[in-house]
């Protein structure tokens, strides 16, 4: 496998790892936004978070949350982003699923994540078509 990720779970890369579980492997960022930025990862490879497992993604809950009690009492910090990508669009570099748990340091506004919303807006029509589109699909 050439993914980043599956080969750090197999230990073919090393990690600064932080709780492994079953189905859920936690490491530090080598290349952190802040202080502490973490990924959770799956150890089964997706590329797309809907294609995990119900119990991939119910461990993967259980380990971020975790690792993100253990990060604010590592680094201090109390105000933090949990960021997952899915696809190129949507600014995804490593095709394997992964959840980044990013410190926003109090101290400088200018480390963890920065993030601008270009929002619009919804009409009332649009939103209520688009509901009933989405529930259909449930």
């Amino acid at each position: 496998s050439k993914c980043i990720f599956c080969k750090i779970v197999k230990r073919e890369m090393p990690s600064y790892k932080i709780l492994e579980t079953e189905h859920s492997y936690a490491f530090l960022d080598i290349f952190p936004l802040s202080k502490g930025h973490s990924l959770v990862i799956p150890k089964s490879h997706a590329e797309f978070f809907h294609e995990l497992s119900d119990e991939s993604v119910a461990d993967l809950s259980q380990v971020t949350k975790k690792v993100a009690n253990a990060v604010i009492a590592a680094t201090g910090e109390t105000q933090y982003n949990i960021l997952q990508n899915n696809g190129a669009r949507a600014h995804q570099v490593v095709k394997h699923v992964h959840f980044h748990i990013i410190p926003k340091p109090e101290a400088d506004s200018q480390q963890g994540l920065m993030i601008e919303w270009p929002s619009a807006k919804a009409t009332e029509d649009e939103l209520k078509d688009l509901s009933a589109k989405v529930l259909e699909k449930l």
